[in-house]
C-alpha cells in the first residue's frame, strides 16, 4: 500500500504522525499510551482494496444484506 493510510492524533499533546501502513500506526498508539498515558485515536483513510473487498464480501456490518452470499468468505453458520 502505498500513500497515507492512517493518522494518529492525541487530544492531550500536540502529537500527530501520518502512517502509510495501519500496523505502524497502530504500534505509535501503543507506544505513546505506554510513555505518555495519554489516549491517542487514529483515523484509517484507506485500506488496500482487497481488505475492503473482504469485509464487504464477509457482511462484517452485521446485515444480512450486506452479505454476498457466493464469496468464498460467506459463512451462513453464524
Amino acid at each position: 500500500m502505498t500513500g497515507q493510510s492512517a493518522t494518529v492524533t492525541c487530544g492531550a499533546c500536540e502529537y500527530e504522525e501520518s502512517f502509510d501502513r495501519l500496523g505502524d500506526a497502530r504500534a505509535a498508539v501503543q507506544a505513546h499510551r505506554a510513555e505518555t498515558g495519554h489516549d491517542p485515536t487514529w483515523e484509517i483513510q484507506s485500506v488496500a482494496a482487497g481488505v475492503e473487498t473482504a469485509g464487504a464480501d464477509a457482511g462484517v456490518c452485521g446485515r444480512p444484506a450486506c452479505t454476498n452470499e457466493d464469496s468464498p468468505l460467506y459463512r451462513d453458520d453464524c
